[in-house]
């Protein structure tokens, strides 16, 4: 399997939105109408904060990931937050998660970043099967208000 990491373009938009459902269908997300098409805006701007990278095999895409740079009160050049990973059911296993993961971290080094970071349900064994390979959970307990 010889897969490709490269940024997503404006001609991914179909492909990126089947994955792209069947990662809010996972964590049950309902978004609000048009939230959606925002998103994709952002990721697709290169003047916007917002980054997506596609694994793609043979033209297909098999995996997104989007992240985001972050200021830090205690790094230089700040953190990346690595924020969704999704990878198609029939290429799940195949390394197709690592090489985004991996894409997301040689972006962050050659910004200078002094971390990466991203969470998941503790339920989402699959995953965290995967992010353990890289390093241990951080022990920390994420606390969400909802503002809308």
């Amino acid at each position: 399997m010889t897969i490709e990491v490269r940024e997503l373009s404006a001609t991914d938009y179909d492909a990126w939105l089947v994955l792209w459902n069947g990662y809010l269908d996972f964590y049950s997300e309902n978004l609000p109408e048009g939230l959606t098409d925002l998103s994709w805006q952002r990721i697709i701007n290169p003047e916007f904060n917002l980054h997506g990278l596609g694994a793609f095999e043979d033209g297909n895409l098999l995996g997104i990931v989007h992240f985001n740079f972050q200021n830090s009160t205690i790094s230089v050049n700040g953190f990346v937050l690595l924020e969704d990973l999704f990878v198609s059911s029939a290429a799940r296993g195949k390394g197709v998660g690592r090489k985004l993961i991996d894409a997301v971290k040689a972006r962050a080094q050659a910004a200078g970043c002094s971390r990466l970071y991203w969470d998941t349900d503790r339920t989402n064994e699959t995953a965290r099967r995967l992010y353990d390979t890289y390093v241990q959970e951080a022990g920390k307990v994420q606390y969400r208000l909802k503002l809308l």
